[in-house]
């Protein structure tokens, strides 16, 4: 049994979650598989955050194509959002604003630095987001791209463009532009410019209902070491027949896609002999790209911005033993990293909502 097989089948007997897969793999092609629990290898599954890196790709493909530009403002495509008003303070009552500094670009997407994204304290703007429905949280979206997009545009920013970082929106808004300069849904857009040349065919938007038993349920785990559903198996929001309104949406995908992208990723954007991301773009994309004074310590969990930078679409240890190393989790417990100096990467997906256990056994999986 290999030391892969043997943490996934531990983590399972100690309650982790019902469910885990994972695998090891290097850009030269080798590849280690595990699975445990309730989940096969063949498992379609939520990885929420992990769409990020995806679309980030996406969209380098259109800049190093000349289709968009990263400084490029996004009121060109999105009306929506010209003349934006920002909060005169974070806290400030939601009609207490000023004028934007300037545009929200596509660089400001990237980088989670447009003014929207998450609240994590209390204050009229969270509120005012809970009341519009683009607050972003463990349940599905409920709002279509265009109407998500005009109710977040409702709300002013939190900060200046540019200013600071804030997690989520800005790939929501990212995701909307995207279909918009290419002229339709991201979904197909990305199967037949991206996912279709990885061969990530069952990456999508959601699960067609002819694949529904593929889906697992999800889960949150209790205090108490026991498990309950959050999302069923089979049904619900990922199993759909069209995906045409979810460009700000959430994919779904399997170990083999997923590991296909990280492959890719890790031989330095090259898949099969054929450049999938240009090389300035994907050391751009794994760099720190956000100023240090945009990175605002109340902004995410605690200790994040001490050992991590940001840079398109993901995350990056930014010191230490494994300094370079980028990826990205998903809420239900998701993750994926790409170790450039080696080549290496590894991706591990179950349907558990985030929690201690769950970084444990991420801890665990990086140790390998």
């Amino acid at each position: 049994m290999s030391d892969l097989t043997d943490l996934v089948r531990r983590h399972v007997r100690e309650g982790t979650a019902p469910g885990i897969v994972a695998a090891l793999g290097d850009a030269g092609g080798g590849l280690e598989v595990a699975a445990a629990g309730d989940l096969d290898t063949d498992a379609v599954v939520r990885i929420q955050s992990m769409t990020k890196p995806v679309v980030a790709v996406a969209a380098l493909r259109l800049v190093a194509r000349g289709g968009l530009g990263l400084d490029d403002p996004v009121d060109r495509w999105l009306p929506e959002l010209a003349d934006r008003r920002v909060l005169r303070a974070p806290g400030a009552a939601v009609d207490d604003t000023v004028d934007a500094e300037g545009a929200i670009t596509v660089r400001h997407l990237l980088t989670c630095t447009s003014g929207y994204g998450m609240i994590l304290d209390d204050s009229p703007l969270r509120r005012a987001m809970a009341d519009a429905g683009v607050e972003a949280g463990p349940e599905p979206v409920t709002l279509a791209a265009d109407a998500w997009l005009s109710a977040l545009a409702g709300l002013p920013l939190v900060a200046q463009p540019g200013r600071t970082w804030r997690y989520h929106h800005s790939f929501g808004v990212l995701g909307i532009l995207l279909s918009r300069v290419v002229g339709r849904p991201l979904g197909e857009h990305l199967r037949d410019d991206l996912l279709g040349l990885l061969g990530m065919t069952d990456t999508g938007y959601a699960v067609p209902p002819a694949n529904a038993h593929r889906l697992p349920a999800a889960h949150r785990r209790l205090e108490d070491g026991g498990f309950v559903q959050v999302e069923p198996a089979g049904a619900g929001h990922y199993v759909a027949g069209s995906t045409a309104e979810r460009s700000h949406d959430e994919l779904v995908s399997t170990l083999a896609d997923y590991a296909a992208f990280a492959r890719m990723l890790a031989a330095g954007g090259a898949h099969e002999g054929e450049q999938v991301v240009d090389p300035a773009l994907l050391v751009a994309l794994r760099t720190d790209q956000v100023p240090a004074a945009a990175k605002d310590p109340e902004g995410f969990f605690p200790g994040f911005w001490e050992s991590s930078g940001w840079g398109y679409g993901v995350g990056l240890e930014v010191g230490g033993e494994h300094a370079g190393r980028f990826g990205w989790s998903g809420g239900l417990g998701t993750d994926f990293w790409v170790d450039p100096d080696t080549g290496r990467y590894a991706v591990l997906l179950t349907q558990v909502e985030m929690g201690p256990a769950a970084f444990r056994l991420l801890a665990d999986l990086q140790s390998l």
